[in-house]
């Protein structure tokens, strides 16, 4: 179905509980001309009153839940909008790959974005889910047996072994293994909502499950306080923990990837293995000369301050290790120093001065200026504009796959990214370019179509310049970590 408002409303936004109140307006627009081939308006519920008028489709939005909306200048040049959710059966992104599509054609597209990698079936190998399918049973298997051999052990170390009988093993175990499925529900969570994550900004992320790691021993560290409360102090201090190691390994994944500069992925994580069990061999020693000390054993606040001491060195160690990485990559964070020493200083600086001016910790959200990407274009435009501005930045940005307009009503320049259907990365790093010439150049008396207009002009004059100098510095150019956003896109006819 089909509803029309004027674009001026304040209510209307993109995000998916908006659209749903939208749609359950029932607000029908009448035009012939853009229902489907072979249907009617009475075949819609829509009663044009048999008038139709001429209204063409300026441009139109797809938004990752399958709804379309469509913007419309009618005869009194009136913007208006259409939002259409009917999901086309081609639109599940699985239409290549047969075997896709036969095998996991019932689930919903939430869940496929879940469980599956962004860009699926293009973006992996044509033997990936096939071997995914088969490693679930397996794992599946591995599990249960885990099960059965932690009964075993706890009774060998002496649950259970004064009663005659397994029963006090098993329920023991089963309370251990309790405490681990509700960790594993962290690492599920991760792995599936934040899984396109990892590979724009491993050090971040590794940084920060170190973090969360740090705060799930605080549950463990505490379980001597409250025995009582051991079951459930204890599963925090593992989901916690789960938390950390699923942000952990495909962060470092990532980095293992950007060790292995011969291809040599396999080795390089052979021999981070080694560097780790020797690594844990000696501490694991150290640990118990530590637990041998006398007097260290039966006061839990000198036991609490040595671990807290430990901590913070062993959190202070890892930003060091990760300050040291020199990735020639363009993400987020490096685009920006980047492009503010080329639009400052008309230079760009190399691999080893821009990591180690990177700021690990930062959110992007706290950075300025402020830039948001992938927004709906009334969020652009603020519900407010009139059709004259929407048909001004589609001409302005004919050329580009972005249309990025100026937020001027708070202090700092805040700027609105579009994208349009065919952006890719390079996309994102010219519009982060245009932003910082903005910010360099603003002035708030001037009109914003113009300073838009010149910004345009100054990166089609300097933008290529930007690149030769971004080789020359080493920087990987042909594969940039800038991913366009896929809940919005504009497809302007």
């Amino acid at each position: 179905m089909s509803c029309a408002v004027q674009l001026s409303l304040p209510t209307c936004a993109f995000e998916s509980p908006s659209l749903r109140r939208l749609r359950n307006r029932r607000q029908i627009f009448c035009n012939q001309t853009d229902l489907p081939d072979g249907e009617d308006d009475g075949k819609n519920g829509v009663d044009c009153g048999g008038e139709s008028s001429q209204r063409r489709v300026i441009l139109v939005e797809k938004f990752g839940n399958s709804t379309v909306k469509k913007y419309i200048l009618d005869d009194n040049q009136q913007l208006q909008y259409f939002i259409d959710d009917q999901i086309s059966p081609a639109s599940n992104g699985f239409e290549g790959s047969h075997f896709s599509e036969t095998k996991l054609s019932w689930l919903t597209d939430l869940i496929k974005d879940f469980i599956l990698p962004a860009g699926f079936p293009e973006s992996v190998s044509d033997d990936y889910l096939q071997y995914m399918i088969l490693q679930f049973p397996t794992n599946i298997t591995g599990w249960i047996c885990h099960t059965l051999v932690t009964s075993s052990l706890l009774k060998a170390v002496g649950i259970g072994s004064f009663s005659g009988t397994t029963a006090a093993a098993s329920a023991a175990a089963i309370r251990w293994v309790s405490k681990d499925g509700i960790g594993a529900v962290g690492r599920l969570f991760i792995g599936g909502r934040f899984g396109n994550l990892f590979d724009d900004d491993p050090k971040q992320w590794r940084m920060y499950a170190d973090f969360i790691g740090s705060a799930g021993s605080i549950f463990d560290l505490a379980t001597p306080l409250y025995p009582n409360y051991f079951l459930p102090l204890a599963s925090l201090g593992n989901l916690a923990k789960a938390v950390a190691r699923g942000l952990k390994d495909p962060s470092f994944r990532v980095i293992q990837y950007h060790f292995a500069v011969s291809g040599n992925l396999g080795e390089i994580a052979a021999k981070e293995e080694v560097w780790e069990v020797v690594a844990q061999l000696l501490g694991l020693a150290l640990g118990i000369l530590i637990l041998d000390t006398p007097g260290l054993v039966n006061s839990y606040p000198v036991l609490s301050m040595t671990w807290f001491s430990m901590r913070l060195l062993h959190l202070w160690l890892r930003y060091q290790s990760l300050a040291v990485l020199h990735f020639n990559t363009i993400n987020l964070k490096r685009a920006r120093i980047l492009v503010r020493a080329h639009i400052v200083h008309n230079k760009v600086p190399g691999t080893v001065d821009c990591n180690t001016e990177e700021n690990i910790l930062l959110w992007e959200k706290f950075t300025r200026p402020a830039i948001i990407f992938g927004v709906s274009l009334e969020e652009m435009m603020g519900g407010e504009r009139s059709s004259s501005t929407v048909m001004e930045l589609l001409k302005l940005y004919a050329k580009e796959k972005y249309i990025l307009m100026l937020n001027t009503q708070d202090k700092d320049l805040k700027v609105s990214v579009s994208f349009k259907v065919g952006a890719t990365s390079m996309s994102v790093l010219r519009s982060i370019w245009q932003t910082y010439w903005l910010d360099e150049h603003w002035h708030a008396s001037a009109s914003i179509m113009a300073q838009l207009a010149r910004s345009l002009s100054e990166m089609e004059d300097k933008f290529n310049e930007f690149m030769q100098l971004l080789e020359g510095a080493g920087w990987n150019t042909h594969q940039l970590s800038l991913k366009v956003p896929n809940n919005v896109l504009i497809d302007v006819s």
